[in-house]
């Protein structure tokens, strides 16, 4: 169990908070395109997956924050769509479900397991200075 579970939430959140800013602003960030993916999605809704993988316990959460996620991006883009100076694209939906795609399967390596780490790291009692 993380100690800083609350913190790490925040952050998290944050995340989500940052990417709906910049879906939804009118000068976005400029990201290179490969092979037809725009990897500014990929990046954001990876890192998204692969934050909240680690927050949640067991297939089913993980399923339901996939989910979640890969429905913000479609309804961001919808978003984008109703203003005058972003465009709509269906390969950008692509796109970000791709990177909760890309996001779940990093959780499932090593790099899953960053803030248990960190948590551990920055919790552990550490023997008073002489």
């Amino acid at each position: 169990m993380l100690r800083l579970r609350r913190l790490w939430m925040a952050c998290g959140w944050a995340a989500v908070i940052l990417v709906i800013y910049l879906s939804l602003t009118p000068e976005p960030l400029s990201a290179p395109t490969i092979e037809e993916v725009k990897s500014g999605h990929l990046v954001a809704y990876g890192w998204l997956m692969w934050w909240f993988a680690q927050l949640v316990q067991g297939r089913r959460n993980r399923i339901k924050v996939a989910t979640l996620l890969a429905l913000m991006g479609i309804g961001l883009e919808y978003a984008q769509g109703l203003t005058d100076y972003r465009t709509f694209a269906y390969t950008d939906m692509r796109d970000n479900t791709l990177g909760v795609a890309v996001g779940w399967l990093v959780a499932m390596t090593p790099a899953g397991r960053v803030l248990a780490w960190l948590d551990g790291a920055w919790t552990r009692t550490r023997p008073p200075r002489s």
